[in-house]
């Protein structure tokens, strides 16, 4: 008899329990009479169950645009969101009496989003809400990259519908430099010769000569006994006269050597927030007369020195995308327009335009330019020359060759804004010297401590100057 009351007890805990957890299977909202309990939430192309506690007659949607409904029972509601918004379900009795008003809202499907955002961009703390008929993101992703990702996704779920509240957080600030550096070697050399025969009385019989540096009256003055003239080009001239009874002769030999190297070094420094454009100019503005079409000149003035304009983009952490354009120009003396009394230099000009991506702290060479010029031109008598031995005195020979090799490299970094004190000036370790430092001991500037004896300033410091110049920029 007690074993079949406890079998009885516990069929009927089961039919209890069995109406209770049916409902949060189904995800079904209870509608009490009258009332709603609460608002309805759909989301888009998805459905849910509605179960009345008291039968219905006649069911209607305000807007089936938004949400479809169908009956399945006289007590159970099927409601299937289709486009986002708001709109209203009302059941009545079979004597018409109002049960609810119930207000469904279809909003767009963020636990899919959700998910994929999770396994995208895992451990990005970015917080999604729906809002009326879009998505609002926001919290704070570690790069600019992980958000035009987040971006991106969202956009597949609700197109042109998503409000973005985000924040990027970690170094946005990017101070890029960059080094040119260019060597340019030029040797030229050049040899030419005349000769002056004649007799004592001061009757030349004949003169002779080639080459771009000689001059055949130099030799005829040496045989008239002048003397040699030297003339501006007439450098590395041998100069040789003697005669044979009545007979003179005159030998002029004329070689010239040249050779110099020239040494080019700048380094631009300029710092930006990512996505913003920033320029450098050290130089200065050179006036070009311009005709206008009445007649009148004006001046029209073109920038020449170091420039640089870059725009960085901080990618990913320290991933840094750079579009960038270094420029380093000057007058050429050797190259000039004249018209009308005015005299206009050219410009030489290296110049470099890309874009690169690359890591916090690391370089790139992003041009290069190794050029190698070479000419020689060589002169001579006819017949004259080919003479054995006397022939090289009719003969003449230029040569000449430049090289030039130019390297540009550029390293960004990431920085962050410091303490106005804790930077050093190239002006703070140098004074104005005393009047017993300048007359006594001629020194330019007073000793200072803090010399320093590593970087650019002071390897300057070391070959050229007795001090510490030069730029150093200290944390």
């Amino acid at each position: 008899m007690r074993i079949r009351s406890f079998l009885q007890a516990g069929m009927l805990g089961i039919v209890l329990a069995f109406p209770l957890v049916a409902p949060v299977q189904a995800q079904g909202l209870r509608v009490l009479s009258g009332a709603a309990t609460g608002a309805l939430s759909v989301p888009m192309n998805r459905a849910v169950v509605v179960e009345s506690d008291e039968s219905f007659a006649e069911l209607s949607i305000a807007n089936p645009a938004i949400a479809d409904i169908s009956t399945l029972s006289d007590r159970t509601i099927y409601v299937l969101g289709k486009t986002p918004g708001r709109t209203t379900l009302t059941l009545l009795n079979a004597e018409g009496r109002l049960i609810a008003n119930v207000e469904v809202q279809v909003s767009p499907d963020i636990a899919e989003f959700k998910e994929r955002l999770r396994q995208i961009l895992p451990g990005e703390p970015i917080e999604v809400r729906t809002a009326a008929d879009g998505i609002v993101m926001s919290g704070t992703v570690s790069s600019l990259a992980k958000l035009d990702r987040a971006l991106d996704l969202a956009e597949r779920y609700a197109s042109g519908r998503v409000s973005n509240l985000m924040t990027v957080g970690g170094t946005q600030q990017v101070m890029l430099k960059v080094r040119f550096a260019e060597m340019q070697r030029s040797v030229r050399k050049s040899l030419g010769s005349s000769l002056a025969i004649g007799t004592s009385g001061g009757n030349v019989g004949v003169i002779g000569g080639t080459g771009s540096l000689t001059n055949p009256t130099n030799s005829q003055s040496i045989l008239s006994g002048n003397g040699y003239t030297s003339g501006a080009a007439a450098e590395g001239a041998l100069a040789l006269g003697f005669n044979v009874g009545n007979l003179e002769f005159a030998v002029l030999m004329e070689a010239l050597e040249s050779k110099g190297v020239v040494r080019t070094l700048a380094e631009p420094n300029l710092t930006a927030l990512s996505g913003q454009e920033a320029s450098f100019l050290a130089g200065g503005e050179y006036p070009i007369p311009v005709v206008n079409t009445d007649g009148s000149v004006s001046i029209d003035y073109k920038q020449f020195g170091i420039g640089l304009q870059f725009t960085p983009r901080v990618v990913d952490e320290d991933l840094i995308n750079l579009s960038l354009k270094a420029t380093v120009s000057g007058l050429d003396n050797t190259a000039t327009f004249q018209s009308g009394g005015i005299s206009v230099n050219a410009f030489r000009t290296r110049e470099t335009s890309t874009t690169v991506e690359m890591r916090d702290g690391e370089s790139f060479a992003i041009a290069g330019l190794l050029e190698d010029d070479f000419q020689d031109l060589a002169g001579q008598v006819p017949w004259l020359a080919d003479v054995p031995v006397l022939g090289a005195l009719f003969r003449s020979a230029e040569y000449e060759r430049q090289q030039s090799e130019l390297v540009i490299i550029i390293t960004p970094h990431l920085v962050t804004p410091i303490r106005g004190e804790a930077l050093a000036l190239p002006t703070d370790r140098i004074r104005p010297p005393t009047e017993s430092d300048l007359f006594l001991l001629g020194r330019t500037a007073a000793e200072t401590a803090n010399r320093p004896t590593q970087g650019a300033a002071a390897e300057v410091a070391r070959q050229d100057f007795v001090g510490s110049y030069g730029y150093v920029l200290e944390e």
